[in-house]
């Protein structure tokens, strides 16, 4: 734990917002000035159903394989700062993950020296049969329908755990926690619990703990990353400096980044972050508690620093969250760039031929989507009203099907290319040559009994 301005504090610094994210930012993280905890977020919904067919063709895999060659940077630093990572690289695997890091800090010459938490218990996948046979119907929060209608095609099931069993392997005195899938705010509230000891019935506090969570679960996206307001004046995105919560006991806390790192944090950002995958405001639910982001109090507490206060949170329900992923069908997606002149005219033109020829060969799509990208992929029909398009001096044809079948999406790739000679003229970009059909995942969103998930945390000794 470090001292700042007097007052016991907690730093946690958010290090990766997804499986793809910058790779210099934990160890900028790590390096960049005193932190307590790195906080590092790898999964989104679609993530955990390619990394259970990974695990399929390898039980050795199924984890994000980024996270272990990082670790081997990481881990002098760690060791000797006594930094600890919270994270859900596990994916689906959390085991197979453990052993790596534990295996790779061995290599390194810290066998004995580092403990690894292993985080289990949010895969469902080979207890789905049993909890429908009991009655829980894991009905899709949008639609209403039971799991059964798509059972066939499931590829993972996982609930979303929060941050408790974080907090175990913490207790526990892992250095590195390895978890499924725990909620982006648990690897942010977890440590914060642990420094301060927050009881769990502690509402207002477990609401901070979230908000802070949310703020950071998305890296630099907080920090002047895909910041809308006055984005030109954002300074020195190329060194961009990921966020850090800086927490007290009673909740408070404030978020800011290390000196002399690009970017920018301010309220106006920071309010950008937290309006982000937002329902209703009053009621941002999580295993842990309810969240009233209504009550989010927020101040410019200095340059490159925004206070928090005021967060009110309200009980748990009696329900986690569920993300199914199922195999869906297949698409493709194929371009063609047209360039001036009329080039959005003859990018309509090659639509309307390449519509006709599918319909010609009688082949059948769930549906058929086309953008014109440079003239109203991004606004439509808004763009076509307020912005002259006759002049335009390139316009690419997006077009993309979708069937449960194979076979007509099978096709419609094999009838974009022919457009560039036998379709309207000037066609200067083939973009990435000839399309292949891909599978579809989608996604199921559902409610289970808290009772039907049963956390585990285990400790790895390196």
């Amino acid at each position: 734990m470090t001292r700042s301005r007097g007052r016991q504090t907690v730093r946690i610094a958010g290090g990766q917002g997804f499986w793809g994210d910058w790779l210099e930012a934990p160890y900028r993280q790590v390096t960049g000035g005193p932190v307590d905890y790195l906080m590092m977020d790898y999964l989104a919904e679609v993530t955990m159903s390619i990394l259970q067919k990974q695990k399929s063709r390898d039980s050795s895999l199924g984890f994000a394989k980024d996270f272990v060659p990082l670790m081997e940077r990481l881990l002098p630093i760690l060791v000797e700062r006594h930094i600890r990572v919270t994270s859900n690289a596990g994916g689906v695997n959390p085991r197979a993950c453990a052993q790596a890091v534990a295996a790779l800090a061995h290599r390194l010459g810290f066998g004995g020296k580092l403990r690894i938490g292993v985080v289990t218990g949010d895969d469902l996948l080979a207890r789905l049969d049993g909890l429908l046979a009991r009655g829980h119907e894991l009905r899709n929060l949008d639609t209403g329908r039971p799991l059964s209608d798509v059972r066939d095609r499931v590829l993972s099931a996982n609930a979303y755990l929060g941050a408790w069993p974080v907090v175990d392997a913490l207790r526990r005195g892992a250095d590195v926690v390895v978890a499924g899938r725990v909620t982006d705010t648990g690897l942010t509230l977890a440590p914060m619990i642990h420094a301060f000891d927050w009881r769990p019935d502690a509402w207002d506090l477990l609401a901070a703990g979230t908000v802070a969570g949310h703020t950071i679960e998305c890296g630099a996206q907080c920090s002047g990353g895909n910041c809308l307001k006055d984005w030109q004046t954002i300074p020195d995105l190329a060194n961009v400096g990921y966020p850090i919560v800086e927490a007290g006991p009673d909740g408070t806390f404030e978020i800011t980044k290390h000196p002399g790192t690009g970017g920018r944090i301010d309220v106006a950002g920071v309010t950008e972050q937290l309006v982000y995958e937002m329902g209703n405001p009053a009621e941002y639910i999580t295993p842990d508690c309810i969240a009233d982001f209504t009550t989010i109090r927020l101040t410019q507490a200095g340059k490159d620093r925004v206070r928090f206060s005021g967060i009110k949170g309200r009980p748990a329900t009696d329900t986690l969250k569920v993300s199914v992923a199922y195999f869906y069908g297949y698409k493709a997606v194929g371009t063609l760039v047209y360039a001036w002149p009329d080039a959005y005219k003859k990018a309509q033109a090659a639509d309307r031929v390449l519509r006709q020829r599918l319909a010609a060969l009688g082949l059948k799509f769930e549906a058929v989507l086309t953008e014109f990208v440079g003239a109203d992929a991004t606004h439509g029909a808004l763009a076509r009203a307020s912005a002259p398009l006759d002049d335009l001096p390139e316009v690419q044809l997006r077009i993309g099907v979708r069937s449960p079948d194979k076979a007509p999406v099978e096709r419609f790739t094999r009838e974009i290319a022919p457009l560039i000679l036998n379709g309207p003229p000037s066609v200067t970009g083939f973009a990435g040559g000839r399309p292949k059909p891909e599978e579809i995942v989608a996604y199921w969103p559902a409610l289970l009994d808290k009772r039907m998930v049963e956390p585990c945390v285990e400790i790895v000794d390196a």
